[in-house]
């Protein structure tokens, strides 16, 4: 089954392709069909997922996967939150992962001690049959970690390089990404939604 993927991040693509593989669909952005970016307007995770996952359905024709993710900080008020992406331009930067991770570092400043530092990865991903699905599948993933004062390690990408897992001892950025992908909150997310796409949509 080919489903859209309601983004344009390769590696984006690349993590949901391996988490969703055993499904047998094929994942296609929506970029390679023509698709533009959804409006993103709503204040939880849920609802944009849900958005962008109706707009990719309702300009493909096929079935739409769609996720929202981003980094809740708890001494942020769960900031930067579904601004995540674009963090740095609330603060008149420019939108990339090196000024998001620059300026949620200066944001953090006042909190040195790990204890104040408590965030999590939280991503909501939502399947779609058609645009006008009534019975929308979707699922909820959460990853527990500290930010870090410095960041540390090369791949991944966001904010992975200042997200700390102790139970690991390494950075997001310093995993591979087999560990990444089997407990990372796209993951969980991935593993919730696949159950329900086997039971629901009788895939896999």
């Amino acid at each position: 089954m080919k489903i859209v993927l309601a983004s344009n991040n390769a590696k984006k693509l690349i993590e949901l392709q391996a988490l969703f593989a055993p499904l047998g669909v094929e994942l296609l952005t929506q970029g390679s069909l023509g698709i533009s970016e959804a409006e993103e307007p709503f204040g939880t995770f849920a609802e944009n997922a849900l958005a962008k996952a109706r707009h990719a359905a309702e300009a493909s024709g096929l079935p739409a996967l769609a996720d929202d993710s981003g980094l809740a900080v708890e001494a942020l008020a769960g900031a930067p939150g579904v601004l995540s992406a674009r963090y740095a331009t609330l603060f008149g930067q420019p939108k990339s992962d090196a000024d998001n991770n620059r300026v949620l570092l200066e944001q953090l400043a006042q909190f040195p001690a790990p204890e104040q530092r408590a965030a999590r990865f939280v991503c909501a991903l939502v399947a779609v049959r058609s645009a006008s699905d009534p019975e929308p599948l979707i699922a909820m993933g959460r990853w527990q970690g500290l930010i870090l004062c410095d960041a540390q390690g090369e791949a991944g990408f966001g904010y992975d390089p200042l997200m700390l897992i102790p139970a690991l001892g390494r950075s997001v950025a310093e995993l591979s990404a087999s560990e990444k992908n089997g407990q990372s909150h796209r993951a969980l997310a991935a593993a919730d939604l696949a159950a329900q796409m086997r039971e629901v949509w009788h895939l896999g």
